[in-house]
């Protein structure tokens, strides 16, 4: 079971800090997983720049130019914000039994653990 899922909000652990142009400390929620290459893309995260050569479409209309957007983060930057103390927390699992259609099943759900100071 993954410890981080998509919507989830994360913390980066790591890197430059903010006031020196990094990421670290930033906050933002998974938009994708790549789980082949462990990484991980982060709203507001980790911005870069792409220059794209300047071209036409069929109808004319000129594409290229400079975008920004987000580039993946390794998964093991960042870590699970704790929804309550909002600061980034472990994950846990435990197993809780659950009644459907009249079966009792096991099933394993992820727990903030509790946080204590900032990882």
């Amino acid at each position: 079971m993954a410890n981080i899922k998509k919507g989830d909000l994360v913390q980066v652990i790591t890197g430059k800090k903010q006031d020196k142009g990094g990421d670290r400390g930033k906050q933002g929620k998974v938009l994708e997983i790549l789980p082949e290459q462990n990484r991980v893309i982060v709203e507001g995260v980790n911005y870069i720049t792409k220059h794209n050569r300047v071209g036409q479409t069929q109808r004319g209309t000129k594409t290229g130019g400079i975008e920004t957007f987000e580039a993946p983060i390794h998964i093991s930057n960042v870590a699970l914000v704790d929804p309550e103390t909002k600061k980034p927390t472990r994950v846990g699992h435990r197993v809780e039994e659950q009644i459907k259609d009249g079966r009792k099943r096991s099933v394993r759900v992820r727990f903030a653990k509790k946080s204590g100071k900032d990882l």
